[in-house]
């Protein structure tokens, strides 16, 4: 009796946790809080760059600053932005593997029916809603979804996962609701309300596809990608259509967030997940993700954590 008395008791008390966590992260002035945020992450101070980061350190649990190329930062924007050092994430030596684009939790996952997906379960979204039609939707028909949540303590880039090339940037501004787990239980299609950037990945000698499309939210300043000279932010109004012809080879960085964020990758029918994906596991850039459909060999390399 005792222990269901207290069951019940953590259960209230996180249902309370995580209400207090919807209204303090969504119904603030998300859009003014997102340009303060920009604002105070490049402050040059010494003294308060070190205490933000003995806060956000003690209230983390992902930060991983020993992997990084440098262990002291001029401003939390440095430290959002930061660089790994190569040996830390190590790629699987079989190239047709599909690996992950960038650390997260994993999220909702699975195959695409009729071009719909789940936000979590019980909440499903359209592909044309979410992409609003910028790519054609045809190829990935059949295909599959998986959802990445970069938390704001992690690594904030993005890679290629797999040799391709790309054509354009499509960029959709929007809300910038929280993207959290509380604020995915409550708000329908809320990826599809958030800014968000669509890109193209055509892998090399192959008619599959890959998009990736991250999901700016309240206090991810921008979106920056590999050799464009401005950022992706909320003062791009509008559908755009950013020409973007370029090859990236595996593991080559495709661009950032400038907090943490959520990526929604989508393949076409040639691929599948590797064995024993579940939802809330920790993936790192560069580990295995998919695997063509032919491929009928053990579990790759890459260990999840």
């Amino acid at each position: 009796m005792q222990n269901e008395l207290t069951h019940t008791k953590n259960v209230k008390t996180f249902s309370l946790i995580e209400t207090l966590n919807f209204w303090l992260t969504n119904y603030i002035p998300r859009a003014a809080s997102t340009r303060l945020m920009r604002r105070l992450s490049k402050i040059e101070n010494p003294l308060f760059v070190k205490v933000a980061l003995k806060l956000w350190q003690f209230a983390s649990d992902d930060m991983r600053l020993h992997e990084a190329n440098q262990q002291h930062f001029k401003s939390l924007h440095e430290c959002f932005t930061r660089t790994l050092r190569p040996e830390t994430r190590p790629f699987p030596e079989d190239k047709t593997l599909i690996t992950s684009p960038c650390d997260a939790v994993i999220g909702a996952h699975g195959k695409l029916k009729n071009l719909e997906l789940l936000q979590i379960k019980g909440m499903p979204y359209s592909l044309n809603e979410l992409t609003q039609g910028v790519i054609d939707l045809a190829p990935y028909r059949d295909g599959h979804y998986i959802t990445l949540r970069l938390k704001s303590s992690m690594y904030h880039h993005m890679h290629a996962p797999i040799d391709c090339d790309t054509s354009s940037i499509h960029y959709i501004s929007g809300d910038t609701w929280n993207v959290n787990p509380p604020t995915l239980r409550r708000i329908e299609k809320l990826f599809c309300k958030n800014e968000r950037a669509v890109i193209e990945l055509t892998p090399e000698d192959t008619h599959a596809r890959i998009a990736l499309v991250p999901i700016a939210a309240i206090l991810v300043s921008s979106m920056r990608f590999s050799h464009l000279d401005f950022p992706l932010a909320l003062q791009c109004k509008g559908a755009n259509n950013i020409p973007f012809e370029r090859h990236f080879t595996r593991g080559e960085r495709l661009g950032n967030f400038e907090h943490g964020s959520t990526i929604v990758m989508l393949t076409s029918k040639h691929f599948t997940f590797m064995p024993d994906m579940e939802e809330g596991q920790i993936i790192r850039m560069g580990q295995a993700l998919m695997r063509p459909n032919h491929f009928h060999a053990q579990p790759s390399t890459g260990q999840m954590s």
